[in-house]
């Protein structure tokens, strides 16, 4: 089982979606092989899915470190995790941050991330990846061919802020399209105009220390 374009938490991935569906397969078929007796006593399934998910969780990282293409790298003590993509690509993302990886052409290097709340951090080497990358939110597509951009999205607002390089910002309908330099950011909502500003060192700084830097 492939785990790209399965949603990732802080925790890991691949657990959740190959360690516990293979357990709760388990109960579905001793539900169907046993027969109705087994439906009165609840207990067993629950306690075998219970099992199923501390069993995952606890599990040593080196049982799911690869995910897509991808190593995953916890940081010891720290509220974020490492990603490091084949092609070049390392994706660090925040405590809790949803998001999915995507591979359109299936060749085991991701060239994508749909961001679905809080913050990544992408850094993408040029040389390695010269097809570019993109992060996708609701509010927007962020796409760049080589270079080190934070992506943060709450509250229907999707904040881009350029570390190193430049991006290209746009909304998926693909209506208006703006390029950040670096030190340059943008929000983005459902509507309204883009508008490119130099962030604040504290804003900056603010986001970035939630990403570790």
């Amino acid at each position: 089982m492939n785990c790209v374009g399965y949603p990732l938490t802080f925790r890991h991935a691949c657990c959740s979606n190959q360690h516990m569906m293979a357990a709760i397969r388990k109960v579905v078929r001793s539900y169907i092989q046993v027969g109705t007796d087994m439906l009165v006593n609840s207990r067993i399934p629950l306690a075998l899915i219970a099992w199923a998910g501390i069993a995952c969780f606890f599990a040593p990282d080196s049982a799911f470190s690869q995910a897509g293409g991808c190593t995953m790298q916890p940081v010891a003590g720290a509220s974020r995790q490492v990603m490091r993509c084949a092609g070049g690509v390392t994706i660090t993302a925040e405590r809790g941050a949803r998001f999915s990886l995507i591979d359109r052409n299936r060749d085991g290097r991701p060239d994508a991330v749909s961001l679905h709340n809080k913050a990544v951090l992408v850094d993408v080497d040029r040389a390695r990846r010269p097809d570019g990358f993109e992060v996708i939110t609701p509010q927007a597509i962020a796409a760049v061919r080589g270079t080190r951009w934070a992506v943060d999205v709450k509250s229907g607002t999707t904040s881009v802020l350029v570390v190193r390089g430049r991006v290209a910002v746009g909304r998926p309908s693909g209506q208006q399209r703006v390029v950040l330099n670096v030190g340059e950011g943008v929000d983005v909502t459902r509507s309204g105009p883009l508008t490119v500003r130099r962030w604040p060192p504290a804003r900056a700084a603010a986001l970035l220390a939630r990403l570790g830097q």
